[in-house]
Protein backbone atom coordinates (compact mmCIF):
# COMPACT_ATOMS: atom_id res chain seq x y z
CA UNK A 1 0.00 0.00 0.00
CA UNK A 2 1.59 3.22 -0.92
CA UNK A 3 1.87 6.08 1.43
CA UNK A 4 3.55 9.15 1.96
CA UNK A 5 4.16 8.03 5.88
CA UNK A 6 3.19 11.93 6.82
CA UNK A 7 2.54 10.68 10.70
CA UNK A 8 0.31 13.17 12.10
CA UNK A 9 0.81 15.16 9.70
CA UNK A 10 -1.78 16.64 6.93
CA UNK A 11 -0.80 14.79 3.81
CA UNK A 12 -4.49 13.25 2.95
CA UNK A 13 -5.42 13.67 -0.25
CA UNK A 14 -8.60 15.42 -0.70
CA UNK A 15 -10.87 13.79 -3.85
CA UNK A 16 -10.42 16.41 -6.95
CA UNK A 17 -13.22 18.41 -8.39
CA UNK A 18 -14.33 16.16 -10.62
CA UNK A 19 -15.56 14.44 -7.47
CA UNK A 20 -16.37 18.27 -5.69
CA UNK A 21 -19.66 16.55 -4.22
CA UNK A 22 -18.23 13.25 -3.13
CA UNK A 23 -15.20 15.55 -1.41
CA UNK A 24 -17.36 17.14 0.68
CA UNK A 25 -17.44 14.07 2.43
CA UNK A 26 -14.96 14.71 4.47
CA UNK A 27 -13.28 15.63 8.08
CA UNK A 28 -11.01 17.69 10.06
CA UNK A 29 -9.00 16.12 12.34
CA UNK A 30 -5.71 16.47 14.59
CA UNK A 31 -3.86 14.54 12.16
CA UNK A 32 -5.09 16.37 8.73
CA UNK A 33 -8.13 16.61 6.53
CA UNK A 34 -9.97 12.86 6.19
CA UNK A 35 -11.48 12.08 2.65
CA UNK A 36 -14.86 9.82 2.36
CA UNK A 37 -16.69 8.50 -0.07
CA UNK A 38 -20.04 8.48 0.20
CA UNK A 39 -19.17 7.52 3.71
CA UNK A 40 -16.60 5.00 3.21
CA UNK A 41 -12.23 5.82 3.75
CA UNK A 42 -10.90 6.57 0.25
CA UNK A 43 -7.74 4.49 -0.16
CA UNK A 44 -5.48 7.52 0.86
CA UNK A 45 -7.92 8.08 3.86
CA UNK A 46 -7.39 4.29 5.08
CA UNK A 47 -3.21 4.14 4.49
CA UNK A 48 -2.93 7.58 6.61
CA UNK A 49 -4.86 6.33 9.38
CA UNK A 50 -3.04 2.98 9.52
CA UNK A 51 0.10 5.11 9.49
CA UNK A 52 -1.07 7.00 12.40
CA UNK A 53 -2.99 4.08 14.35
CA UNK A 54 0.95 2.01 14.03
CA UNK A 55 2.83 5.23 14.80
CA UNK A 56 0.67 5.82 18.00
CA UNK A 57 0.87 1.85 18.97
CA UNK A 58 4.51 2.07 18.77
CA UNK A 59 4.91 5.64 21.10
CA UNK A 60 2.94 3.98 23.47
CA UNK A 61 5.18 0.74 23.08
CA UNK A 62 7.91 2.68 23.44
CA UNK A 63 7.27 3.53 27.03
CA UNK A 64 5.69 0.10 28.01
CA UNK A 65 8.68 -1.82 26.75
CA UNK A 66 11.34 0.70 28.76
CA UNK A 67 11.70 -2.04 31.89
CA UNK A 68 12.25 -5.05 29.97
CA UNK A 69 14.39 -3.17 27.67
CA UNK A 70 16.58 -2.25 30.22
CA UNK A 71 17.26 -5.67 31.33
CA UNK A 72 17.87 -6.70 28.16
CA UNK A 73 20.29 -3.91 27.93
CA UNK A 74 22.11 -5.02 31.06
CA UNK A 75 22.46 -8.07 29.40
CA UNK A 76 23.84 -6.95 26.20
CA UNK A 77 26.68 -4.52 28.24
CA UNK A 78 27.83 -7.96 30.29
CA UNK A 79 27.86 -9.71 26.86
CA UNK A 80 29.66 -6.89 25.50
CA UNK A 81 32.10 -5.87 28.24
CA UNK A 82 32.70 -9.03 29.83
CA UNK A 83 32.17 -11.80 27.31
CA UNK A 84 29.69 -12.75 30.25
CA UNK A 85 27.47 -16.28 29.20
CA UNK A 86 24.85 -16.95 31.56
CA UNK A 87 25.47 -17.93 35.23
CA UNK A 88 29.20 -15.57 35.44
CA UNK A 89 29.50 -12.84 37.79
CA UNK A 90 30.71 -9.73 36.36
CA UNK A 91 32.36 -6.96 38.81
CA UNK A 92 31.82 -3.41 38.05
CA UNK A 93 34.01 -1.11 39.73
CA UNK A 94 35.17 2.56 39.44
CA UNK A 95 34.44 5.41 37.62
CA UNK A 96 34.95 4.01 34.19
CA UNK A 97 32.67 0.86 34.46
CA UNK A 98 30.13 2.55 36.42
CA UNK A 99 29.69 5.24 34.29
CA UNK A 100 27.83 2.70 31.99
CA UNK A 101 25.32 1.95 34.35
CA UNK A 102 21.76 3.62 35.12
CA UNK A 103 21.34 5.67 38.27
CA UNK A 104 24.27 3.90 39.42
CA UNK A 105 26.70 5.65 42.20
CA UNK A 106 31.02 5.11 42.83
CA UNK A 107 30.50 4.49 46.72
CA UNK A 108 29.82 1.02 46.14
CA UNK A 109 31.05 -1.70 44.13
CA UNK A 110 28.57 -4.01 41.96
CA UNK A 111 27.81 -7.41 40.83
CA UNK A 112 25.88 -8.37 38.08
CA UNK A 113 24.77 -11.79 36.12
CA UNK A 114 22.09 -12.89 33.77
CA UNK A 115 20.22 -16.45 33.87
CA UNK A 116 18.70 -17.97 31.07
CA UNK A 117 16.29 -20.45 32.26
CA UNK A 118 14.25 -22.06 29.34
CA UNK A 119 16.39 -25.19 29.35
CA UNK A 120 15.65 -25.77 32.76
CA UNK A 121 15.86 -24.63 36.75
CA UNK A 122 18.95 -23.23 38.60
CA UNK A 123 20.76 -23.69 41.72
CA UNK A 124 22.20 -20.73 43.14
CA UNK A 125 24.21 -20.51 46.41
CA UNK A 126 24.61 -16.94 47.29
CA UNK A 127 27.50 -16.32 49.32
CA UNK A 128 27.57 -14.92 53.08
CA UNK A 129 28.65 -11.28 53.12
CA UNK A 130 28.08 -7.53 53.17
CA UNK A 131 26.36 -7.77 50.64
CA UNK A 132 22.70 -6.07 49.10
CA UNK A 133 20.87 -6.88 46.02
CA UNK A 134 17.97 -8.89 44.31
CA UNK A 135 16.92 -11.34 41.78
CA UNK A 136 14.48 -9.17 39.11
CA UNK A 137 12.71 -10.99 35.89
CA UNK A 138 13.08 -9.55 32.80
CA UNK A 139 10.07 -6.39 33.49
CA UNK A 140 12.24 -5.78 36.71
CA UNK A 141 9.58 -7.40 38.84
CA UNK A 142 11.49 -8.73 42.15
CA UNK A 143 11.66 -12.04 42.66
CA UNK A 144 14.01 -11.89 46.13
CA UNK A 145 16.36 -9.67 47.93
CA UNK A 146 19.61 -10.64 48.28
CA UNK A 147 22.46 -10.14 51.10
CA UNK A 148 21.46 -8.28 54.25
CA UNK A 149 18.21 -7.73 53.40
CA UNK A 150 17.45 -10.83 52.00
CA UNK A 151 15.90 -14.46 53.61
CA UNK A 152 19.60 -14.99 54.65
CA UNK A 153 20.25 -11.80 55.99
CA UNK A 154 23.27 -11.86 55.06
CA UNK A 155 24.13 -15.24 56.09
CA UNK A 156 24.41 -16.83 52.82
CA UNK A 157 21.15 -18.98 51.30
CA UNK A 158 20.57 -21.51 48.14
CA UNK A 159 17.93 -20.84 45.35
CA UNK A 160 16.27 -22.53 43.30
CA UNK A 161 15.41 -20.45 40.24
CA UNK A 162 12.17 -22.35 37.92
CA UNK A 163 11.21 -20.81 34.85
CA UNK A 164 7.43 -20.34 33.30
CA UNK A 165 5.77 -23.80 33.37
CA UNK A 166 8.62 -25.53 35.02
CA UNK A 167 7.44 -27.99 37.87
CA UNK A 168 9.00 -27.49 41.83
CA UNK A 169 11.60 -30.45 41.94
CA UNK A 170 10.43 -33.33 44.40
CA UNK A 171 14.23 -33.12 45.99
CA UNK A 172 14.77 -29.83 46.51
CA UNK A 173 18.09 -28.88 48.72
CA UNK A 174 16.75 -28.24 52.93
CA UNK A 175 16.44 -25.34 53.68
CA UNK A 176 16.46 -24.03 50.01
CA UNK A 177 14.26 -20.87 48.87
CA UNK A 178 12.13 -22.01 45.68
CA UNK A 179 11.78 -18.71 43.34
CA UNK A 180 9.35 -18.87 40.05
CA UNK A 181 9.72 -16.40 37.55
CA UNK A 182 7.25 -15.36 35.03
CA UNK A 183 10.39 -14.82 32.22
CA UNK A 184 12.70 -17.33 31.20
CA UNK A 185 15.28 -14.90 31.73
CA UNK A 186 16.30 -12.96 34.92
CA UNK A 187 18.90 -10.34 36.17
CA UNK A 188 20.78 -10.30 39.37
CA UNK A 189 22.83 -7.03 40.59
CA UNK A 190 23.82 -6.44 43.89
CA UNK A 191 26.18 -4.04 45.32
CA UNK A 192 29.28 -4.99 47.52
CA UNK A 193 29.36 -3.21 51.25
CA UNK A 194 32.46 -3.66 52.14
CA UNK A 195 35.00 -0.99 52.05
CA UNK A 196 37.81 -3.03 50.57
CA UNK A 197 36.93 -3.93 47.34
CA UNK A 198 39.28 -7.43 47.56
CA UNK A 199 36.85 -8.88 50.21
CA UNK A 200 33.78 -7.92 48.26
CA UNK A 201 36.03 -9.96 45.38
CA UNK A 202 36.27 -13.05 48.12
CA UNK A 203 32.73 -12.49 48.86
CA UNK A 204 30.90 -12.64 45.51
CA UNK A 205 33.71 -15.26 44.08
CA UNK A 206 32.56 -18.36 46.57
CA UNK A 207 28.91 -17.87 44.69
CA UNK A 208 27.45 -21.24 42.78
CA UNK A 209 25.04 -21.18 39.34
CA UNK A 210 24.59 -24.67 38.09
CA UNK A 211 22.21 -26.56 36.43
CA UNK A 212 19.85 -28.65 38.77
CA UNK A 213 20.54 -31.16 37.14
CA UNK A 214 24.23 -30.18 38.72
CA UNK A 215 23.13 -29.71 41.53
CA UNK A 216 25.41 -31.83 43.72
CA UNK A 217 28.64 -30.69 41.47
CA UNK A 218 29.11 -27.55 43.58
CA UNK A 219 31.87 -25.26 41.76
CA UNK A 220 32.26 -21.39 41.86
CA UNK A 221 31.36 -19.52 39.08
CA UNK A 222 33.61 -17.15 36.78
CA UNK A 223 33.86 -13.66 38.56
CA UNK A 224 34.65 -11.63 35.41
CA UNK A 225 35.35 -8.01 35.02
CA UNK A 226 35.21 -5.32 31.89
CA UNK A 227 37.73 -5.78 29.39
CA UNK A 228 40.47 -2.71 29.81
CA UNK A 229 41.49 -0.82 26.70
CA UNK A 230 38.15 -1.17 25.21
CA UNK A 231 35.00 1.36 24.42
CA UNK A 232 32.26 -0.01 26.71
CA UNK A 233 29.04 -0.63 25.82
CA UNK A 234 26.39 1.40 27.89
CA UNK A 235 23.29 0.40 30.27
CA UNK A 236 21.10 3.15 28.62
CA UNK A 237 18.14 2.29 26.15
CA UNK A 238 19.28 2.44 22.86
CA UNK A 239 18.14 5.10 20.44
CA UNK A 240 16.27 4.75 16.81
CA UNK A 241 15.85 1.35 15.43
CA UNK A 242 18.28 -0.09 17.76
CA UNK A 243 15.78 0.59 21.06
CA UNK A 244 13.30 -2.07 18.64
CA UNK A 245 16.47 -4.48 18.05
CA UNK A 246 16.83 -4.68 21.69
CA UNK A 247 13.33 -4.91 22.78
CA UNK A 248 13.04 -7.69 19.58
CA UNK A 249 15.64 -9.19 21.77
CA UNK A 250 14.02 -9.01 25.48
CA UNK A 251 11.13 -10.48 24.17
CA UNK A 252 12.47 -13.64 22.27
CA UNK A 253 10.84 -17.23 23.64
CA UNK A 254 9.43 -14.90 26.38
CA UNK A 255 5.67 -15.70 27.56
CA UNK A 256 3.49 -12.73 26.87
CA UNK A 257 0.66 -12.07 30.13
CA UNK A 258 -2.68 -11.51 29.88
CA UNK A 259 -2.09 -7.48 30.99
CA UNK A 260 0.51 -7.46 27.81
CA UNK A 261 -1.44 -9.03 25.24
CA UNK A 262 -2.77 -5.69 23.88
CA UNK A 263 0.82 -4.32 23.26
CA UNK A 264 2.39 -7.93 21.74
CA UNK A 265 -1.22 -7.30 19.25
CA UNK A 266 0.63 -3.96 18.08
CA UNK A 267 3.74 -4.87 17.94
CA UNK A 268 3.34 -8.12 15.99
CA UNK A 269 1.87 -5.42 12.67
CA UNK A 270 5.28 -3.96 13.18
CA UNK A 271 7.33 -6.42 13.03
CA UNK A 272 8.15 -7.45 16.96
CA UNK A 273 6.97 -10.62 18.15
CA UNK A 274 8.30 -13.32 21.01
CA UNK A 275 8.62 -15.96 18.29
CA UNK A 276 10.25 -14.15 15.25
CA UNK A 277 12.88 -12.53 13.87
CA UNK A 278 12.71 -8.81 13.37
CA UNK A 279 12.84 -7.37 10.39
CA UNK A 280 10.75 -4.91 9.38
CA UNK A 281 10.30 -3.43 6.43
CA UNK A 282 10.49 -0.20 5.10
CA UNK A 283 7.25 1.50 5.86
CA UNK A 284 7.73 -0.34 9.49
CA UNK A 285 11.20 0.96 10.27
CA UNK A 286 9.88 4.49 9.12
CA UNK A 287 7.53 4.48 12.27
CA UNK A 288 9.74 2.90 14.44
CA UNK A 289 12.05 5.54 13.98
CA UNK A 290 9.87 8.34 14.36
CA UNK A 291 7.84 6.69 17.30
CA UNK A 292 11.35 6.03 18.76
CA UNK A 293 12.36 9.98 18.87
CA UNK A 294 8.60 10.73 20.26
CA UNK A 295 8.89 7.86 22.74
CA UNK A 296 11.93 8.55 24.03
CA UNK A 297 10.70 12.47 24.57
CA UNK A 298 7.77 11.73 26.55
CA UNK A 299 9.77 9.12 28.72
CA UNK A 300 12.28 12.01 29.49
CA UNK A 301 9.49 14.47 30.49
CA UNK A 302 7.56 11.46 32.02
CA UNK A 303 10.93 11.13 34.34
CA UNK A 304 12.10 14.49 34.89
CA UNK A 305 8.64 16.95 35.00
CA UNK A 306 6.17 13.68 36.43
CA UNK A 307 2.76 14.60 37.36
CA UNK A 308 2.16 11.87 39.59
CA UNK A 309 0.77 12.52 42.26
CA UNK A 310 2.41 12.84 45.84
CA UNK A 311 6.30 13.14 44.32
CA UNK A 312 7.02 16.60 46.34
CA UNK A 313 9.18 15.73 49.77
CA UNK A 314 8.17 18.38 51.48
CA UNK A 315 6.61 21.59 50.11
CA UNK A 316 9.66 24.19 50.90
CA UNK A 317 12.37 22.40 48.07
CA UNK A 318 12.08 20.95 44.98
CA UNK A 319 13.35 17.95 46.04
CA UNK A 320 11.16 15.25 45.68
CA UNK A 321 10.96 11.44 45.88
CA UNK A 322 12.42 9.70 42.99
CA UNK A 323 10.32 6.40 43.39
CA UNK A 324 6.33 7.24 43.64
CA UNK A 325 5.43 6.96 47.29
CA UNK A 326 2.73 4.42 45.61
CA UNK A 327 4.72 2.56 43.68
CA UNK A 328 4.34 -1.31 43.94
CA UNK A 329 7.50 -3.98 42.42
CA UNK A 330 4.77 -5.77 40.97
CA UNK A 331 3.92 -2.62 38.92
CA UNK A 332 0.24 -2.98 38.73
CA UNK A 333 -2.93 -2.85 41.56
CA UNK A 334 -6.19 -3.90 41.23
CA UNK A 335 -6.82 -0.75 39.41
CA UNK A 336 -4.23 -1.17 36.51
CA UNK A 337 -1.10 -1.17 35.43
CA UNK A 338 1.55 1.91 37.17
CA UNK A 339 2.45 2.53 33.48
CA UNK A 340 3.47 6.18 34.28
CA UNK A 341 5.35 5.30 37.16
CA UNK A 342 7.34 2.22 36.51
CA UNK A 343 8.15 4.63 32.99
CA UNK A 344 9.71 7.21 35.62
CA UNK A 345 11.29 4.81 37.40
CA UNK A 346 12.63 2.18 34.83
CA UNK A 347 14.15 5.51 32.53
CA UNK A 348 16.27 6.24 35.48
CA UNK A 349 17.61 3.08 36.37
CA UNK A 350 17.53 -0.75 36.01
CA UNK A 351 16.84 -3.39 38.76
CA UNK A 352 14.53 -3.20 42.00
CA UNK A 353 14.42 -4.70 45.15
CA UNK A 354 12.12 -4.73 48.24
CA UNK A 355 14.68 -2.53 50.08
CA UNK A 356 14.17 0.12 47.84
CA UNK A 357 10.54 0.63 48.87
CA UNK A 358 11.43 0.36 52.75
CA UNK A 359 9.27 2.16 54.70
CA UNK A 360 10.87 0.06 58.27
CA UNK A 361 13.48 2.93 59.80
CA UNK A 362 17.41 2.10 59.41
CA UNK A 363 16.49 -0.42 57.00
CA UNK A 364 17.65 -0.66 52.95
CA UNK A 365 17.97 2.90 50.82
CA UNK A 366 15.83 5.81 50.21
CA UNK A 367 16.63 8.42 47.36
CA UNK A 368 15.66 11.95 46.67
CA UNK A 369 16.32 13.55 43.44
CA UNK A 370 16.07 17.13 41.95
CA UNK A 371 15.88 18.08 38.21
CA UNK A 372 15.71 22.15 38.63
CA UNK A 373 17.06 24.57 41.32
CA UNK A 374 15.10 26.70 43.60
CA UNK A 375 14.37 29.05 40.32
CA UNK A 376 12.89 25.85 38.77
CA UNK A 377 15.38 26.04 36.31
CA UNK A 378 17.43 23.08 34.75
CA UNK A 379 20.69 22.62 36.16
CA UNK A 380 23.81 24.04 33.62
CA UNK A 381 27.13 22.65 33.98
CA UNK A 382 28.47 26.05 33.27
CA UNK A 383 26.97 27.60 36.22
CA UNK A 384 28.30 27.22 40.01
CA UNK A 385 25.68 25.81 43.25
CA UNK A 386 25.79 24.97 46.38
CA UNK A 387 23.69 22.56 48.63
CA UNK A 388 23.67 22.97 51.90
CA UNK A 389 23.44 19.46 53.63
CA UNK A 390 22.05 20.04 57.01
CA UNK A 391 23.34 18.31 60.43
CA UNK A 392 22.29 15.51 61.62
CA UNK A 393 20.84 13.87 58.29
CA UNK A 394 18.57 10.61 59.17
CA UNK A 395 21.03 8.03 57.69
CA UNK A 396 22.26 5.25 59.92
CA UNK A 397 24.79 3.96 58.00
CA UNK A 398 25.95 7.24 55.54
CA UNK A 399 24.38 9.65 53.33
CA UNK A 400 25.60 10.51 49.46
CA UNK A 401 24.98 12.89 46.95
CA UNK A 402 25.55 12.07 43.05
CA UNK A 403 25.16 14.05 39.74
CA UNK A 404 24.21 12.31 36.81
CA UNK A 405 24.04 13.23 33.14
CA UNK A 406 20.70 14.64 31.72
CA UNK A 407 21.09 12.73 28.56
CA UNK A 408 23.11 9.10 29.19
CA UNK A 409 21.44 8.96 32.95
CA UNK A 410 24.94 8.21 33.79
CA UNK A 411 27.32 9.17 35.87
CA UNK A 412 28.51 13.29 35.11
CA UNK A 413 31.46 13.05 33.26
CA UNK A 414 34.77 15.37 33.75
CA UNK A 415 38.03 15.73 34.04
CA UNK A 416 38.22 14.53 38.03
CA UNK A 417 36.13 11.34 37.74
CA UNK A 418 34.51 13.03 40.24
CA UNK A 419 30.78 12.48 40.68
CA UNK A 420 29.39 12.18 44.54
CA UNK A 421 30.22 12.96 47.62
CA UNK A 422 29.47 11.10 50.76
CA UNK A 423 29.66 11.43 54.32
CA UNK A 424 31.83 8.59 54.80
CA UNK A 425 34.90 11.11 53.30
CA UNK A 426 36.33 14.20 55.22
CA UNK A 427 33.92 17.12 53.80
CA UNK A 428 34.35 20.67 55.35
CA UNK A 429 32.17 21.06 58.08
CA UNK A 430 30.56 24.92 59.18
CA UNK A 431 30.63 25.69 62.81
CA UNK A 432 27.11 24.65 63.05
CA UNK A 433 27.55 20.88 61.55
CA UNK A 434 26.16 21.38 57.86
CA UNK A 435 28.31 20.92 54.94
CA UNK A 436 28.29 23.08 52.22
CA UNK A 437 28.45 21.13 48.46
CA UNK A 438 29.48 23.27 45.84
CA UNK A 439 28.53 21.83 41.89
CA UNK A 440 30.27 23.87 39.19
CA UNK A 441 33.05 23.70 36.88
CA UNK A 442 35.35 25.61 38.65
CA UNK A 443 37.22 24.18 42.15
CA UNK A 444 36.06 26.94 44.70
CA UNK A 445 38.51 27.91 46.95
CA UNK A 446 38.66 26.64 51.05
CA UNK A 447 36.09 23.90 49.73
CA UNK A 448 37.95 21.65 46.79
CA UNK A 449 37.06 18.65 49.16
CA UNK A 450 33.60 19.25 49.02
CA UNK A 451 33.36 20.04 45.11
CA UNK A 452 31.08 18.19 41.92
CA UNK A 453 32.81 19.08 39.45
CA UNK A 454 30.37 19.79 36.19
CA UNK A 455 30.66 20.21 32.52
CA UNK A 456 29.64 23.21 30.86
CA UNK A 457 27.47 22.57 27.68
CA UNK A 458 25.81 19.50 29.56
CA UNK A 459 23.17 19.49 32.11
CA UNK A 460 22.45 16.92 35.06
CA UNK A 461 20.15 15.95 37.52
CA UNK A 462 21.48 14.74 41.13
CA UNK A 463 20.45 12.02 43.55
CA UNK A 464 20.32 12.23 47.67
CA UNK A 465 21.01 8.63 48.73
CA UNK A 466 20.15 7.94 52.88
CA UNK A 467 21.39 4.77 53.34
CA UNK A 468 19.67 3.14 56.27
CA UNK A 469 16.88 6.07 56.27
CA UNK A 470 15.56 7.04 60.06
CA UNK A 471 12.29 8.20 60.98
CA UNK A 472 12.94 12.10 60.24
CA UNK A 473 13.39 10.99 56.86
CA UNK A 474 9.70 9.03 56.93
CA UNK A 475 7.95 12.24 59.07
CA UNK A 476 9.20 14.79 57.05
CA UNK A 477 10.43 16.33 60.01
CA UNK A 478 13.99 16.56 58.16
CA UNK A 479 14.65 19.17 55.70
CA UNK A 480 16.91 19.48 52.67
CA UNK A 481 17.41 22.79 51.18
CA UNK A 482 17.08 23.42 47.30
CA UNK A 483 20.29 23.78 45.70
CA UNK A 484 20.98 27.04 44.85
CA UNK A 485 22.76 29.26 42.10
CA UNK A 486 25.93 30.96 43.53
CA UNK A 487 26.63 34.79 42.16
CA UNK A 488 28.15 34.55 38.73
Amino acid sequence: MATSLTVLGSGCAVAGPEDAARARDAIDTQIGPLAFDLGMPTHETAAHLYDTLDFQSASLAYLWAIPTVGTESARQMLIDNAGARSGDLVLVAGYRDVSVLLGSNVTTPYVFAYFELARGPLVIDYPPGATAGSLVDWWDRPLTDLGVAGPDAGKGATFVLLGPGQQTPRDVPVGAHVLRSRTNKVLMFCRGLDAELKKVEDVFSATSVRSYSQRANRTGSRLLQFKLQATLTSMAHPEGLAYWQRLANALQDEPVEDRDRFFAAMLERLGIGAHRPFNPDGRQKLILEKASVLGQATAKTIAYKKRISGMRYRDDAHWEYFIPPLFVNEQDTPNGTLFEERTAFFYEVTGTSGAVLTKTPGVGSAYLAAYYDAKGAAFDGARSYRLRVPPSVPAKLFWSVTLYDTQTRGLIQNAQQIVDRSSRQELQKNPDGSIDLVLGPTAPTGLEKNWIPTAPGKSWYVYFRLFGPLEPYFDRSWSLPDIKPLAA
